[in-house]
């Protein structure tokens, strides 16, 4: 039997996620060993909170949009069974990509075509959006399918905290600024992020601008990073970063940076932040979201 054939590619049950975990671990430590530059970081494996993140994370999508999840399977492979993956969810009028990889002992096989033609028709004829990585395959694959490949910035290091202005105007987030925030969405990314909104603030600070004239909002990890943020007006959005970058704790980073938010820029040099290049934003159907900080999984 061909490998190929070997290889079944179905909708993803939540009795794969670990093995799917296992998977998406191996592929993306070793894509990021490779693209690794001089002066980067040592690539460190995926932790167990890390992992149990990811899980919890794609069990959200299964219960909200399975349609979207599918994995390619090969009963002997190293990680227990799936040897590729493609996680995607539609919202409305949107379709994002949140999670794609297939193992790289089982890459250049035509694998990666199948789940990402799997998940492109659960798509149907929607506008798209996802964050990409350098990969040569995946991004050959991406530009096929028809999406614009955008190249991102991110910024790194330590905030010098004597730079930290005075910041006002903003407030905690709760359940209740939902409906808003998915207007403002709607006008900059085409739909609401809907359900995925409970899933963030359950994980996530939530701030957003008190000026309902000048909408925003910034989702805050537990390190202190802006995990997504969109807003109205440039300015607000440079506050609501700001406010990120004050509750960093040690190195921090700012990523998913387009040439269509450079106001982000100017805060990260402003914090003493280096710049760099990661990845690209893909689009299809849709103009790059600004002013807007895309989220890697949720965009």
């Amino acid at each position: 039997m061909d490998l190929v054939d070997s290889v079944q590619v179905r909708p993803m049950h939540e009795d794969d996620l670990t093995s799917a975990e296992g998977a998406s671990a191996l592929t993306f430590f070793e894509a990021d060993q490779s693209t690794r530059r001089v002066g980067d970081p040592e690539v460190e494996p995926r932790s167990a909170d890390a992992s149990k993140q990811w899980i919890d994370r794609m069990r959200f999508y299964l219960s909200v949009d399975p349609g979207g999840c599918w994995v390619a399977v090969k009963e002997d492979s190293e990680v227990g069974g799936v040897v590729g993956f493609a996680i995607s969810q539609n919202r409305g009028r949107l379709w994002f990509l949140a999670t794609y990889g297939v193992l790289p002992s089982h890459q250049a096989q035509g694998i990666g075509k199948r789940l990402m033609g799997a998940a492109l028709d659960h798509a149907g004829s929607r506008p798209g959006i996802f964050s990409s990585s350098v990969h040569a395959g995946a991004t050959r694959r991406y530009r096929l399918a028809g999406f614009s490949l955008h190249p991102q910035m991110r910024m790194v290091g330590t905030v010098d905290r004597s730079t930290l202005p005075a910041i006002d105007g903003l407030r905690e987030g709760r359940a209740d600024d939902f409906e808003w925030m998915d207007r403002l969405d709607q006008g900059l990314r085409l739909a609401g992020h809907g359900p995925d909104h409970g899933y963030m603030l359950g994980t996530m600070r939530l701030v957003v601008s008190g000026d309902m004239t000048k909408p925003g909002y910034v989702y805050i990890d537990d390190h202190g990073r802006a995990s997504l943020l969109a807003a109205a007006h440039p300015e607000t959005a440079q506050n609501l970063l700001w406010e990120a970058l004050a509750s960093s704790q040690g190195r921090t980073l700012v990523n998913c940076i387009t040439t269509q938010n450079e106001w982000a820029i100017d805060v990260g040099l402003d914090a003493r932040l280096d710049i760099g290049q990661e990845g690209y934003i893909a689009v299809r159907g849709m103009p790059v979201p600004a002013p807007y900080l895309a989220s890697g999984h949720f965009l």
